[in-house]
């Protein structure tokens, strides 16, 4: 019996901009978690199962094929369970071991009692602790980046455009700053080399990670409004959209905000590559200032977009945030889900306390969350 956990994530700035190879992100994992308890199954069985909410009252059964050139499905489509354990399965290949047979039973803190997603990364999570629970039982010997790599791959064959910040997050823990590699490059190679060669070969170039220092002068605290959102639809709208795709004139901008997605890019660079020196030094009030930054910067996004990325729940959870002399932001791709704040500790509580206040009158919920701390080396280019 193998089981791996993988804790949730929050975007603190940069999301949208991160989908662009080698754009930077900053990114807290989150202290929920999804686990991944892995069973192996006696020499004579002929089938796996992945047993999981998600799926329903019955488990998805797969097997291999003949020739055990891959895995083959009952029914189900292809998610990213199914993808990182088949993606596992060609690595174990390639690499000579013997198959063998293991059901999957997957339970997540990342979810409301009712179902509903937190916004806090779980598709992310639960590959990246399926990855590590086959990693051991196959004893792959998997660096941290290693899981990380293998956990991209798998997911881009479902999500082609997912950044993998929120694979990062969940893989090493912490504060990070994190920029994607080619991610279309990735599944080319994937598809004319296999898993084993892009792992060791594929265009990482663009890829990195490094572990931040936490703001010790300020709290994070994080909102949620009740309503789901689906990060994959708004950011094809974004990156999709005529306003966006094509620079434009704007005569309503102003001077210092983009007017397209180039100067939206280049602006999120500026602010994030701040924000990361902000935190080196252990600036906090230049860290809110900047905060504050990034949320203009989504703001103006989806004005030039036509995509409502700050709801009016999100608009009302940062605005209470900055009266009470705090920053707050829409986490991830906004349109719902989470908000995150920071706030000076220096208040002793009270501004924490007035803030969750204005929130539940406005319907939104205080998430009882801390960061998880970083975990091993940030060994990632």
């Amino acid at each position: 019996m193998i089981e791996k956990r993988a804790p949730g994530k929050l975007y603190i700035a940069g999301e949208y901009a991160v989908v662009e190879p080698g754009q930077p992100a900053v990114l807290v994992a989150v202290d929920r978690f999804i686990s991944v308890r892995l069973e192996e199954l006696a020499a004579s069985a002929e089938a796996g199962r992945v047993h999981s909410s998600a799926y329903g009252k019955l488990p998805v059964v797969w097997t291999r094929d003949a020739e055990d050139a891959g895995i083959v499905l009952e029914h189900t489509p292809y998610d990213y369970v199914i993808s990182a354990l088949a993606t596992l399965e060609e690595l174990r290949r390639t690499r000579g071991l013997a198959p063998r047979y293991y059901d999957l039973h997957i339970s997540t803190e990342l979810d409301d009692t009712s179902g509903r997603k937190f916004g806090l990364g779980s598709s992310a999570a639960v590959v990246v602790a399926t990855i590590a629970a086959i990693d051991e039982f196959y004893g792959l010997g998997l660096t941290r980046t290693e899981r990380f790599q293998l956990a991209l791959l798998a997911t881009v064959q479902v999500s082609p455009r997912a950044s993998g910040g929120d694979l990062a997050a969940s893989t090493f823990g912490g504060w990070i700053r994190y920029t994607a590699p080619d991610r279309a490059a990735l599944r080319a190679h994937l598809r004319a080399h296999g898993v084993e060669a892009t792992l060791a070969r594929g265009p990482w170039e663009q890829f990195s990670i490094a572990h931040l220092r936490e703001p010790k002068a300020l709290s994070l605290l994080v909102g949620w409004t009740g309503s789901p959102a689906s990060t994959e639809r708004l950011v094809d709208g974004v990156t999709r959209s005529d306003g966006v795709q094509h620079a434009r004139e704007d005569q309503d901008a102003p001077a210092d905000e983009p007017a397209d997605y180039p100067a939206f890019l280049a602006a999120s660079r500026d602010c994030l590559d701040a924000l990361v020196a902000a935190l080196a030094s252990e600036q906090p009030e230049q860290v809110l200032v900047l905060v504050r930054r990034a949320r203009r910067l989504l703001q103006r996004l989806g004005a030039i977009s036509g995509i409502l990325i700050e709801t009016q729940k999100l608009r009302a959870l940062c605005d209470i945030a900055e009266s009470a002399g705090a920053a707050g932001k829409p986490s991830g791709a906004g349109g719902g889900d989470c908000g995150i704040v920071l706030v000076p500790r220096e208040g002793g509580g009270l501004v924490e306390a007035g803030i969750e206040s204005a929130w539940r009158e406005q319907g939104i919920r205080l998430l009882d969350l801390a960061v998880h701390p970083a975990e091993g080396e940030a060994d990632g280019r």
